[in-house]
């Protein structure tokens, strides 16, 4: 049973699975579980690392899946590493070793760590064809992923959400389903003739980029909102300044390059947050969950 299209043997089957691995699309759901944790004060590493591993998993399924869809099914790529066989040996594999880290956080934390991260392979596995047809789950869908993420970092810390991890939690799904937005864009011809509805193709490019870069700033403004009311830390407030300038220069840029510097800031505007987060002590909010 042949597993890679352009050849066999273990290094380039190996190659071809490494190869769904999509660095800029993936580290950011990652970090944001990290992050949820760096939010509790104290991070158990044991607990942080298969969190971690879980949502990698997640994100894995999630590429393995869209590949599959989009050469396989639409035809819309141009070529696929992996064959049929191998997208479905890779989704049992990614899925198999979810199972097993929402099986350890059972074990570690409970039932309420399962819960909270079950949601982010729900929505990797459904994403294609079945989610990225509609203008709002195609836009949010990866977006609540990481929000998602963030929160099932913080809750197998502290065993309960507050404030604050939700509070991130928002302004994370608001700020990216903007850049969504501008992504979905550079496939606004494509996207069109096969119906699929993404917010360029139901509103048209330039009236979807006015809304993505309203969700930029208003997914901005929350942070400076609740920075000033205390919050978030008031070194949030420099989160801001570093993605805004990143948004100054890709309001010009082609969507290809404008999601590509919006990612980036992205990353920018996270390491702000976690210097923000890590170097100011954070009063104690009252749990809700």
């Amino acid at each position: 049973m042949a597993l890679a299209r352009h050849g066999s043997g273990l290094e380039v089957t190996g190659r071809a699975y490494l190869s769904q691995v999509h660095p800029v699309f993936m580290l950011p759901p990652l970090a944001a579980s990290l992050f949820g944790g760096i939010l509790v004060g104290s991070l158990e590493p044991v607990v942080a690392s298969v969190h971690v591993l879980a949502m990698f998993a997640a994100v894995y399924t999630a590429h393995v899946k869209d590949g599959y869809v989009d050469f396989h099914v639409r035809g819309e790529d141009d070529d696929h590493p992996l064959t049929v066989a191998g997208c479905r040996l890779g989704l049992v594999a990614s899925t198999a070793l979810f199972v097993a880290c929402c099986l350890a956080l059972f074990a570690l934390v409970g039932w309420g760590a399962v819960a909270v991260t079950v949601p982010t392979w729900l929505i990797a596995y459904l994403h294609a064809p079945q989610l990225d047809m509609h203008p709002v789950t195609a836009t949010a869908g990866y977006p609540a992923g990481i929000a998602l993420s963030l929160l099932g970092g913080y809750y197998v810390q502290a065993t309960a959400l507050d404030v604050l991890p939700i509070g991130f939690a928002l302004v994370f799904l608001t700020l990216l389903s903007g850049i969504k937005v501008i992504d979905d864009a550079k496939d606004y011809d494509y996207d069109r003739s096969i119906d699929k509805r993404t917010v360029a193709v139901v509103l048209g490019p330039a009236r979807a980029t006015t809304v993505a870069y309203g969700l930029m700033v208003t997914g901005l403004a929350v942070v400076g909102l609740l920075a000033l009311t205390g919050t978030f830390p008031l070194g949030a407030l420099l989160a801001i300044v570093a993605f805004g300038v990143v948004a100054l220069f890709a309001r010009r840029a082609p969507p290809r390059l404008a999601t590509m510097l919006l990612i980036r800031g992205t990353y920018l505007f996270l390491a702000v947050l976690v210097a923000a987060v890590w170097f100011e002590p954070l009063a104690t909010v009252g749990a809700i969950v």
